[in-house]
């Protein structure tokens, strides 16, 4: 089954049920949602979805990759394909490609299995060597805990370093605000 815009409708719903004061910061993915384009489709270049994955670690670290084309550090994450059947999934997947971590290990942070942790609505350059436009990317970040990890196995064309980040230098205020929050209720 293919991620179909119902279930991204869907989850955007269930996120602001728990966030409403982001209604304003997610105004162009809400805008988005109301016209025909096929967010789901990547070379929409209006807006599309991506997921992504905030990934803690046993001592409330977060995994974060080095993206080569942004040259910047990032969650693990991406577009969707046309196999992905979930919105966490594909989350997952992409973890698994970037990093070589397996699902199997990764657990839904609680109270938010299947609801986003974060979105997020930020500006992409155009990439004329991949012959892209600038566009937007309305990523839906789910949570997750690993308790042990393994080895990671970088996928050397997307990635080129990846780290465990303390909260205070996760670069996304929206993150770390939300992990705070985490953290004082712990």
């Amino acid at each position: 089954m293919t991620i179909t815009r119902s279930m991204v409708r869907s989850a955007v719903a269930a996120y602001l049920d728990h966030t409403p004061d982001e209604r304003g910061r997610l105004a162009r993915l809400l805008a988005a949602l109301e016209t025909s384009a096929d967010l789901t489709c990547r070379t929409e270049y209006q807006g599309h979805v991506t997921c992504g994955a905030v990934v803690l670690d046993s001592g409330g670290q977060v995994l974060h990759i080095h993206h080569n084309a942004l040259d910047r550090w990032l969650l693990p994450g991406g577009h969707l394909e046309s196999s992905d059947e979930s919105l966490p999934g594909a989350a997952l997947r992409e973890v698994g490609e970037e990093t070589g971590i397996a699902a199997s290990l990764l657990t839904p942070l609680d109270g938010v299995e299947t609801v986003p942790f974060d979105v997020d609505v930020h500006p992409i350059p155009a990439n004329p060597a991949k012959d892209e436009a600038a566009h937007w990317h309305f990523d839906l970040r789910y949570a997750f805990r690993i308790d042990s990890v393994p080895e990671v196995r970088l996928q050397p064309e997307e990635v080129s370093r990846f780290g465990w980040l303390d909260l205070e230098s996760v670069p996304s205020p929206q993150i770390r605000a939300k992990l705070g929050q985490i953290a004082r209720r712990a």
